[in-house]
């Protein structure tokens, strides 16, 4: 009888591409068809209400019942023309990924059915809630939640082979208003942001009256065969290789990176691309990554909202579109041990409504100082709040990838680049002269040391957890499946909170009579000195950086349920209050959520690490024993010496060691597991699972890989490594 795994290689070495075919040899004749963007709102809209909507996207300006109603039947119209005949709120839950319940836009009639899509049901709606994590927000027994529509992101239109549905991105909440979901505290976040970024702006231009925070978003992924992936229960249902000895060729030559795709995954490439790039998710960039059988793919940079939208979208996409071609996508961050891991690297930049970039450096001394109001004040902001950021990006999955080889450590630091660095350096220390600098309508007071700085001069530090790259930060420590506006909703509401206690401290020396540069200046110059230790520039992976770090006072949480530890602090509610993103109440809820999402992940791989090796792994290594014993026997009963019988009796006895002490260890663990359930803290219960069951992995896996090493290959179940990772 073949094994699974037999099968499985057949199977995936005779795959062939299916056809695809673009829509276009141009995008932009199908970007964005199915999205009801602006463009097909001025078609579909009345031109006061769609001035209205407009202004309530730009502005947020309530939508009155009457328009309302005006634009779900244009929205309505637009959708069935195109082919739709359901409808769905599309939210984010706080499992971690989207959420859908579709209703058809047809309801009964005297005359037999018509089509409607009222107002009411475009702005809010009310799924069953009881099933979605909460945190003890409401109880199980309380059905009730509501998704009201986010006008600032488009609706779009969903395809799949059966049918089309008109997909409305909304927030989700409770009964009693608190947030069940990711979108609703960004958009506050991004609400406090934009306010106190104006503020600060009017020390340099009046016409600013709304900044935007932009991001574009690095989407890193690996690739498996479907039938490889379906013979390994460990990659199904926990995304990862729980076992598996690393293939003899990994990714040490390099030559994977960048290298010509292979023409199996460009098809698909080109296939996803093509549904995204319908959806209005611009897709610019392609390649090859780092690790045998991994790829990234990049956005052109949008609004925050949209760009994360825009990114979760795109994971479910796809995985939707990798099952055409045969293939199983791994957004896990650490799917394979020995090799890199996958991250989501976020690059976040602010833009005004006058065009310019404030983290851009400008070519006089005036442009500079504003440029540095808003970068000195993000560093100050993760020097005040690391411990928060680090939190932001915590999970079962990216504490395998943070601090690896790859992958920014957990010590939260700011890399600049040597010229930024020195620039400073050199105003931190400078002493301030002021002069009188004519320019065309007023005259400016002239700071000195303030050099033109270059654009784009810093290098990419891939050590660094949050790095400066010419005209952006670049957050490279979120992992690859997570949802951005976690982290995201953090850094923007902790730059809010620090522009507005700028603001506070330079309006005070101006009362005092400071001149406003000088003023400027001088709080800049107190918070380079407070914000120092964030800032390196070296090797972040190195043990020397781990050392002076702990020297500098930073910290290096490296598990996730005592980096959670942040979310509950004075100094984060008060941050998170005072800027309207969490109440206290929705701040432990999180806490609680996502301590539960850690231990349930790993009750789930100690499960399966139990029944893949009980019930797969030691019954073939047993037979292969038993096979070896046989022919051990028959040596002896041909009269053999010794020296024939040395080889087998010696696998045999390196056999049964592995084999004693990997089932003594899954025993244990499976006795550790038991103790840690009865835990009712989840904080108790997560550090439990972390330190003593998880404790257990990594021996049970060095001994299930030695065995992997000896075992007849035919007989061994599960695909390798080499077979994973090396897609044809």
């Amino acid at each position: 009888m073949k094994s699974l795994r037999t099968i499985a290689l057949k199977e995936a070495q005779s795959r062939i591409s299916p056809e695809v075919k673009s829509p276009s040899t141009k995008i932009s004749e199908f970007f964005g068809v199915n999205v009801f963007d602006k463009k097909k709102m001025k078609d579909f809209l009345s031109k006061e209400v769609f001035e209205k909507l407009i202004s309530s996207i730009d502005q947020g300006e309530l939508i009155n019942h009457e328009d309302a109603n005006h634009i779900a039947t244009a929205m309505k119209s637009w959708a069935m023309a195109k082919g739709a005949t359901h409808y769905t709120h599309w939210f984010q839950p706080l499992t971690g990924s989207t959420a859908e319940k579709h209703d058809a836009f047809f309801e009964p009639s005297k005359d037999g059915a018509i089509e409607v899509f009222a107002g009411s049901a475009l702005v809010q709606q009310e799924p069953d809630a009881s099933s979605f994590p909460n945190g003890g927000i409401r109880n199980t027994f309380e059905a009730r939640g509501y998704t009201a529509w986010d006008p600032s992101s488009p609706a779009f239109i969903m395809e799949s082979k059966a049918g089309k549905t008109l997909c409305i991105p909304t927030v989700f909440v409770a009964y009693t208003g608190e947030a069940l979901d990711y979108k609703a505290p960004l958009l506050k976040a991004l609400s406090a942001l934009d306010k106190a970024a104006v503020d600060v702006c009017q020390y340099f231009d009046k016409s600013i009256t709304k900044v935007n925070a932009s991001l574009g978003i690095e989407q890193e992924y690996f690739l498996v065969d479907l039938a490889l992936y379906n013979a390994r229960p460990d990659l199904a249902l926990t995304g990862r290789a729980l076992f598996g000895h690393m293939s003899a060729k990994g990714q040490q030559l390099e030559d994977h990176y960048f290298g010509s795709i292979p023409e199996r995954v460009f098809t698909y490439m080109v296939d996803f691309e093509n549904e995204a790039l319908k959806l209005g998710i611009p897709l610019k960039t392609r390649h090859n990554e780092v690790a045998p059988s991994q790829f990234e793919c990049a956005p052109i940079y949008e609004e925050i909202n949209l760009a994360i939208d825009h990114n979760q979208l795109l994971m479910d996409l796809m995985e939707k579109v990798a099952l055409r071609h045969n293939f199983k996508v791994l957004l896990h961050e650490k799917p394979y041990a020995g090799i890199n891991g996958s991250g989501k690297h976020n690059n976040w930049s602010l833009i005004t409504d006058t065009g310019k970039n404030l983290l851009s450096p400008g070519k006089t001394p005036k442009n500079n100082l504003m440029f540095l109001t808003f970068f000195v004040n993000t560093i100050k902001a993760v020097h005040e709040h690391a411990d928060l950021l680090r939190a932001s990006i915590a999970s079962v999955s990216n504490d395998h990838r943070l601090g690896a080889n790859e992958a920014p450590p957990a010590i939260i630091s700011i890399f600049l680049g040597s010229q930024l660095a020195d620039v400073l350096d050199e105003i931190e220390s400078s002493r301030s002269i002021i002069k009188k600098v004519k320019s065309e309508d007023s005259l400016w007071l002239g700071i000195p040391k303030i050099p033109q700085i270059s654009f784009d001069t810093t290098d990419r530090n891939r050590t660094s957890p949050f790095a400066f790259t010419g005209n952006k930060f670049e957050l490279r420590a979120v992992g690859s499946s997570e949802n951005s506006s976690a982290p995201m909703t953090v850094l923007n509401a902790i730059v809010a909170d620090q522009l507005n206690k700028f603001k506070v401290e330079v309006d005070k020396l101006i009362k005092k009579g400071e001149k406003k540069d000088v003023a400027l200046l001088t709080i800049i110059k107190k918070y380079l000195k407070e914000s120092k230790d964030i800032r390196f520039e070296g090797n972040g992976y190195s043990q020397e950086w781990e050392e002076e770090a702990a020297r500098r006072g930073l910290s290096n949480i490296k598990t996730t349920p005592k980096a959670l530890d942040a979310y509950l602090t004075e100094k984060t509610a008060e941050l998170f209050t005072s800027t309207n993103v969490f109440s206290t109440r929705e701040l432990h809820a999180r806490h609680e959520i996502l301590l539960e999402s850690y231990f349930k992940k790993l009750q789930i791989e100690a499960r399966v690490i139990g029944e893949v090796a009980n019930s797969m792994i030691i019954p073939a290594t047993i037979a292969y024993q038993n096979t070896l014993i046989e022919n051990a026997k028959g040596l002896k009963e041909l009269g053999l010496g010794k020296d024939a019988l040395e080889t087998p009796l010696a696998i045999i006895s390196k056999v049964s060691e592995h084999l004693g002490i990997l089932k003594t260890n899954i025993d244990k663990m499976l006795e550790e597991r038991k103790k840690t359930n009865a835990i009712e803290d989840s904080r108790d219960k997560a550090i439990g699972y972390d330190e003593n069951v998880k404790s257990y992995f990594d021996t049970i896996r060095y001994h299930t890989d030695k065995l992997e090493q000896i075992v007849d290959d035919s007989v061994w179940p599960l695909p390798k490594f080499r077979e994973l990772l090396f897609l044809k």
